[in-house]
């Protein structure tokens, strides 16, 4: 028989219990045994999901109350020492390494964080040292094994893989120069065999063991790490089903097949080429092989047809025994579950496959393999056939203005009508701003009463004219505050918008949206990505009304705010039947439009955030040309049909340029803004050693933390950055944009940011 698996569940709650209870938590709201009890009841309800769709092997131990890799970081001793010693429980300690801790006499920054692979989940880096001390300080894995098990559920643990955690981390402040955290493999492969024994003893038939570092070019470099790790691991553990997504394994399938592991799980949503040599390579060994034919990161209903093609492929070849049919990835990627949305038509609705769908997918899948002749099978079998045809005739309607506009792009509407250093000193002229000046990323608080007031709309309880006078008086008291605080550059704060995606994707052509699509991003952030569904286009100005109010009540100069074409595409769930070139080319088109009515409305500074292109860039180096090229292509159409005294911005966070430097070159923004203090300021060394021409605002501050750093702090970084960088290229601005942030911490913060600049200028005059 041909068995079913799901690689993981959303953990946010089918309501957003997760993010609600954590919340009251920080709050002093609840106690940490509710939060606890909270916890559990969503873990008992997302198995007992699974369970009832007829999945075989349903997940268990990948919950987290913030993020999985620091829940393994604690688990295992990772802790560094500036969170030892302050007294606080370890729950207090586990938050004050997701985001920071300043109370009660305990003042600690966050710890880094970066995007999982090429998503846009951001998990907390570990930090390793010659000297970390691996403990296991609780199982985590066996106590929810244990959990499931007592309510009648029988599970398959879910562990973070030794080598993808080395390779996640980083050398701590405390490591000698050039250690590597891969060195501690030997020191810590003790504290995985004490896991997965007590896994075993717990009575675990199977473990799935989450290597994703495995589909990188990196891990050719560790297939003896792998070789050594595993042989040791087997023996003691339960069956191991060694598991990889987001990519294809490549050359390294080679090692790989050779492991003393139970079963290997490919991704075949995202690499479905990589199925043919994976069966080669373990037709003759007796592994089970895990087919991810159900996607894991896309919300667009699974082709049977497709999925059972491959699926036939491979029991032809190892027979029913030995195939399983899996969600591609864990489904934290997708929101919990369709039945929740009211809003979208029957036809739309029909379209979609959310994570409880999802189990039923794989389920349905492995039965039709297994020769079920179940009347509910077939009938399900039948109704997505006439689904996905209803959806590719939905799909081959196109907008035929908008591709001849795309076919009609040239060279020339991807560049600025002058190099850099012209357009620099027109700006000089018409912004006059001072040395180093001061800005923010964009937006402000989003106060309950704004969340109020937009709701009241949504719900007619409010009229279209009181609302825009809501607004109104929001604007006029953040740019008053800015004003007051000695901010140069002023934005208006971004009061409309409920999401820097969404509100975009609600104001082109083609896109539809979710009511309770949520997806975390991190910690208890969740998002709601709006999907698109068909061509992409402008029917009207998007910003511009808010944008000329707010520069309309002050004589300081006002930046536009726009989402880059590549980050709304990431950011959202894309098509999958045209190419993610043709769809941010429809994106950036869109955009230019809208930085051009900005720059005719009289704003002189616009900034369009890009996050989201390091995140986009493929996981294997040989893919990263072309995706480049149309990312590079897409940001510069977007913003280069401007004036040379428009000064464009563009906003980067949690992402290792090195290696795409010169696109990051390529991209020819005025200014650049990026996220720096969160991650020690390391990127500055990328730019030490190419050099960068255009301006730069590297982040003084985490804004992802409710910390408040000190104006000496913020001294100290700007002291640190004109060791790198000219200062006659130097902006000063946070990390991030602070809608997250409550309006007291952003006072104190931002009135320390201008003080340091005021200082900077002083010093280095």
């Amino acid at each position: 028989m041909v068995a079913s698996s799901v690689l993981g569940f959303p953990r946010i709650g089918a309501n957003r219990e997760v993010k609600k209870a954590v919340e009251a938590y920080w709050a002093g709201k609840i106690s940490a045994d509710q939060l606890t009890q909270a916890a559990a009841d969503v873990r008992k309800a997302s198995w007992q999901s699974v369970k009832s769709k007829g999945v075989d092997y349903v997940p268990s131990g990948e919950f987290s109350l913030y993020d999985h890799v620091l829940d393994h970081a604690t688990a295992f001793n990772v802790v560094p020492k500036r969170y030892v010693g302050h007294g606080l429980s370890p729950l207090d300690v586990y938050f004050a390494m997701g985001r920071g801790r300043q109370a009660d006499g305990v003042d600690v920054p966050a710890s880094e964080m970066k995007k999982w692979f090429d998503s846009n989940y951001h998990y907390v880096v570990p930090e390793f040292a010659e000297d970390t001390d691996f403990q296991l300080k609780f199982n985590k894995a066996v106590e929810e094994y244990n959990d499931a098990k007592a309510l009648g559920i029988e599970t398959r643990p879910v562990v973070l893989g030794p080598i993808t955690f080395l390779w996640l981390g980083k050398p701590s402040k405390e490591a000698r120069p050039g250690f590597q955290p891969i060195s501690l493999l030997q020191k810590l492969l003790p504290v995985y065999k004490k896991l997965l024994s007590d896994l075993k003893a717990a009575g675990a038939e199977w473990v799935q063991i989450d290597e994703p570092v495995l589909v990188l070019d990196q891990a050719a470099h560790f297939e003896k790490e792998f070789t050594t790790a595993y042989a040791e691991l087997a023996p003691v553990a339960p069956k191991i089903m060694l598991t990889t997504y987001f990519n294809r394994l490549d050359s390294n399938l080679k090692f790989v097949a050779k492991l003393p592991v139970a079963g290997l799980h490919i991704d075949l949503d995202r690499a479905p080429e990589q199925l043919d040599a994976t069966l080669e390579a373990v037709k003759a060994t007796d592994l089970v092989l895990s087919l991810g034919v159900v996607s894991g990161r896309n919300i667009w209903k699974t082709d049977f047809e497709a999925a059972i093609k491959l699926g036939q492929k491979a029991v032809d070849v190892l027979g029913q025994d030995r195939v399983i049919i899996a969600t591609s990835s864990s489904l934290l990627h997708t929101p919990v579950t369709l039945e929740s949305e009211k809003k979208l038509t029957e036809e739309q609705k029909d379209w979609f496959s959310f994570a409880l769908e999802k189990t039923a997918e794989v389920s349905t899948i492995a039965k039709v393999l297994s020769g079920s002749q179940d009347a509910a099978v077939a009938q399900a079998l039948e109704a997505n056939k006439t689904s996905i045809a209803k959806r590719r005739e939905f799909e081959r309607n196109s907008d035929d203005a908008v591709r001849k506009r795309v076919a009609a792009i040239t060279p020339d509407q991807l560049e600025r009508r002058s190099p850099f250093a012209v357009r620099q000193e027109v700006q000089k002229k018409k912004l006059d701003l001072p040395k180093f000046p001061t800005t923010t990323i964009g937006s402000f608080p989003q106060t309950k009463e704004i969340r109020q007031a937009r709701a009241k709309l949504g719900k007619n309880e409010i009229t279209e004219e009181a609302y825009e006078d809501f607004l109104k008086k929001e604007i006029d008291s953040v740019v008053r505050f800015q004003e007051k605080a000695g901010l140069d550059l002023l934005v208006h704060g971004e009061p409309e918008r409920n999401d820097m995606v969404q509100y975009f994707g609600e104001l082109l052509n083609g896109f539809v949206f979710t009511q309770n699509g949520w997806v975390q991003s991190y910690g208890s952030r969740y998002v709601r990505p709006p999907i698109i569904v068909s061509d992409v286009s402008r029917p009207g100005p998007m910003t511009v009304k808010w944008s000329s109010y707010a520069q309309s009540i002050t004589q300081k100069p006002m930046k536009g705010m726009l989402t880059g074409p590549v980050t709304i595409l990431n950011w959202s769930f894309p098509r999958a039947d045209i190419s993610r070139e043709l769809q941010s080319k429809q994106l950036a088109l869109a955009l230019r439009d809208e930085v051009i009515d900005l720059e005719k409305a009289g704003i002189q500074a616009i900034q369009v955030d890009e996050p989201a292109i390091r995140e986009g860039l493929p996981l294997r180096r040989v893919d990263w040309d072309h995706y480049l090229q149309w990312a590079v292509d897409s940001f510069k159409l977007a913003t280069a049909g401007v004036t040379d005294a428009l000064q464009t911005h563009s906003h980067f966070c949690y992402s290792d340029f090195d290696d795409i430097f010169p696109s990051i070159q390529r991209l020819d923004a005025d200014v650049i803004s990026i996220e720096a203090s969160k991650s020690d300021m390391k990127l500055l060394k990328t730019f030490k050693q190419y050099g960068y021409s255009n301006q730069i605002g590297p982040g003084v501050y985490d804004i992802h933390s409710p910390r408040v750093p000190g104006e000496q702090e913020i001294k100290d970084r700007v002291s640190a950055m004109l060791e790198i960088l000219p200062d006659s290229l130097l902006f000063v601005n946070p990390d991030c944009g602070l809608k997250t942030r409550g309006w007291k911490e952003t006072e104190a913060s931002l009135n320390n940011l201008v003080a340091a600049a005021r200082w900077a200028r002083g010093t280095y005059a």
